[in-house]
């Protein structure tokens, strides 16, 4: 079994530089910088663990899980709502 660690150290990004992965604004040439990190974030065997700890940690900057900062916003709402409606 993972633990919260042990996924970032079987990552497909483990080993890309990381200036890839928070890019500067969400225009120009980050486009292909988020797109770029996305293409390493799909071939991934550990893609839904990053994205659950981003989530989990609130991870406001850079690409986790395969998702840019405004894609990851918008389903760390709705993950947020699903769990609350579990909880009660």
């Amino acid at each position: 079994m993972l633990t919260i660690t042990d996924w970032r150290e079987i990552s497909a990004c483990r080993d890309s530089e990381p200036n890839l992965f928070f890019p500067i604004g969400t225009t120009g040439p980050a486009v292909d910088q988020i797109d770029a990190a996305k293409v390493i974030c799909d071939e991934c065997s550990v893609r839904e663990e990053c994205l659950s700890y981003a989530l989990e940690t609130n991870q406001e900057a850079g690409v986790w899980g395969g998702y840019a900062e405004d894609e990851r916003r918008r389903l760390r709402k709705r993950w947020l709502a699903e769990r609350r409606r579990r909880a009660s």
